[in-house]
């Protein structure tokens, strides 16, 4: 069963409206703050991954369409256990998917290259799902705690981790 439309109505409600902080890389079309055009960040889809949208118009039917083809189907979502799944997406959302990929497989004691192929796949078969849940969000907020920006956004991303861990209850 497709889970996608249930999982990223729940993204959206960490990945809110129109942003445009200047000290927000993403926001920036080259990725740094004052690189680049500042063209913001709505539902979470950013400049410095998408820098040719008109970010501030982009309506939440679009953003779920590119979810949908770029993150969603991308990293593999539909195919892995509704539990990881919708940790997969939220995380890709929130970190990027070569990023969330190294942190599954990491979760999962394979080679972490970013890419879900046969490999990561196959190795995900023998682990349990709420253990991996609990592992992948432990490499997350792992790689969250030793960002440099984390004293300006730890906070929001810790609590979004917490609602996601409260999601996995309900999930498995």
């Amino acid at each position: 069963m497709d889970r996608f439309d249930d999982f990223i109505d729940r993204v959206l409600t960490h990945e809110g409206g129109w942003s445009e902080d200047p000290a927000d890389p993403g926001n920036w079309t080259g990725g740094k703050p004052g690189v680049g055009e500042l063209k913001g960040t709505k539902y979470g889809i950013a400049a410095n991954t998408y820098p040719h949208l008109d970010i501030r118009n982009l309506t939440r039917d679009q953003a779920k369409a590119i979810y949908r083809r770029d993150f969603w189907q991308a990293a593999r979502c539909d195919v892995l256990p509704p539990l990881v799944g919708f940790q997969l997406l939220d995380a890709a959302v929130n970190s990027g998917i070569g990023r969330a990929a190294r942190w599954l497989q990491l979760a999962a004691g394979v080679t972490a290259d970013g890419k879900i192929g046969p490999k990561t796949l196959g190795a995900l078969q023998s682990i349990d799902p709420n253990d991996l849940c609990y592992l992948f969000l432990a490499e997350r907020l792992d790689f969250l705690n030793d960002l440099s920006t984390f004293t300006r956004y730890g906070r929001g991303w810790t609590q979004r981790i917490v609602e996601n861990l409260r999601w996995a209850a309900r999930d498995n």
